[in-house]
C-alpha cells in the first residue's frame, strides 16, 4: 500500500474531528472503510497513528510527524489549485490602497498595461489617506499597498518598484530659487503645501524636517498635483513633490526645483502585499508589469 493524498486528508480529519465516527462523515466513508485504510496505512508505516481507545483521538508520534506533512502538504495543493485555476481564468482580485496622490501618474499607464493580460481580475484603488492601509492590507480589505514607508508587520512582504527623489518646488522669484539646493531650516519661515496627509507619512517632514527639528511656518493641502502647482506659481507657498510628478508641468509654468539637502532626498516605493498572496501569479505579475513600467519615471 502506497501512501497517498487521500490517507493525508483521513488523519486530517481525524485529527480535527477527534472520531472515527465524525472522520468517517466528514470524508463520506463507512465506519468500516475508513477504519480498513487506517489499518492498511498502519501497516505501512510500521506502526500505529494514534492511541486506540482515546477520547478524543491521540496521536502517536509516527501520527504527529505524518499530521504535520498533511497539513503542508495539503495546504499547498490547495493554494496550487487555487492559483492555477485564477491563472486558467485570469480571475482574482487586487484592491490597491496608494498613500501619494501624485501616483496616479506612473500607476495608471501600468494598471492599464496589466489589464491586457489579466482582464478578467477584479481591480479598485482608492486613495489611503483617510485610514490605515496596512492594517486594512492584514485584515483583507485592500490587497497591495504602494507605499515610501515599508512598516514590518507579520505576515506582510514588501516587493520594491523603484527609487525617486523629492524636490522642493518654487516659483522663479522665490528667494530660494536661485539655491543650489536647500536646507531644512531654510524651509521654517515658508508655507508648505502637501496633500492632505498626515505629517508622519510625508517623506519631506519625516526624512527632512522632523530630524533637523525644524517645522514651516504654515501648512496648506490640497488634493491635486495641478492645483499645488498653480499655489506654488502664484508665489503661495513651496512644495515637495515626487520627481515624477513634475515631469508634466504645463508648457510655459515657470518653476523651479530644488533637491531636499546637499545630496537629495532619495526614496523607494514599495508594494505591500500578504505574505500568502506573494506567489498568486495574478498579484506576482502586476508587480513585475509596474515595476518595468513605472521605474522608468523616477
Amino acid at each position: 500500500m502506497n501512501l497517498e493524498l487521500k490517507h493525508l486528508r483521513t488523519l486530517l480529519a481525524l485529527h480535527r474531528t477527534g472520531t472515527l465516527a465524525a472522520a468517517a462523515e466528514r470524508l463520506h466513508l463507512t465506519q468500516s472503510a475508513l477504519s480498513h485504510q487506517l489499518r492498511g496505512l498502519e501497516e505501512t508505516l510500521g506502526g500505529p497513528l494514534f492511541v486506540r481507545k482515546s477520547r478524543p483521538l491521540r496521536l502517536t508520534r509516527i501520527g504527529e510527524r505524518l499530521l504535520a506533512s498533511a497539513v503542508r502538504i495539503t495546504r499547498e495543493l490547495d493554494e496550487l489549485t487555487r492559483d492555477l485555476s485564477q491563472f486558467a481564468d485570469g480571475g482574482g482580485r487586487l484592491h490597491i490602497a496608494i498613500e501619494c496622490h501624485s501616483c496616479f501618474a506612473w500607476l495608471t499607464p501600468a494598471m492599464e498595461r496589466y489589464r491586457e493580460d489579466w482582464p478578467a481580475v477584479e481591480m479598485d484603488l482608492t486613495l489611503a489617506h483617510s485610514f490605515a492601509p496596512l492594517a486594512a492590507l492584514m485584515r483583507d480589505e485592500v490587497d497591495l499597498v504602494v507605499t515610501s514607508d515599508p512598516e514590518p508587520r507579520a505576515g506582510l512582504a514588501y516587493h520594491r518598484l523603484f527609487d525617486y527623489a523629492m524636490r522642493l518646488v518654487v516659483a522663479p522669484q522665490h528667494p530660494l530659487a536661485q539655491r543650489p539646493w536647500v536646507n531644512p531650516e531654510d524651509l521654517a519661515g515658508e508655507t508648505l503645501i502637501t496633500y492632505p496627509v498626515a505629517p508622519q507619512r510625508l517623506d519631506v517632514f519625516t526624512r527632512f524636517l522632523d530630524p533637523a527639528g525644524i517645522a514651516p511656518a504654515a501648512v496648506r493641502t490640497s488634493e491635486l498635483s495641478e492645483m499645488i502647482l498653480q499655489l506654488v506659481a502664484s508665489g503661495r507657498g513651496v512644495s515637495a513633490l515626487p520627481d515624477w510628478a513634475l515631469r508634466d508641468v504645463p508648457a510655459g509654468r515657470r518653476l523651479v526645483t530644488l533637491p531636499l539637502g546637499r545630496e537629495g532626498l532619495q526614496c523607494t516605493l514599495y508594494a505591500g502585499i500578504r505574505e500568502c498572496d506573494a506567489a498568486r501569479p495574478y498579484v506576482r505579475d502586476f508587480v513585475e508589469v509596474t515595476r518595468r513600467l513605472a521605474g522608468g519615471v523616477a
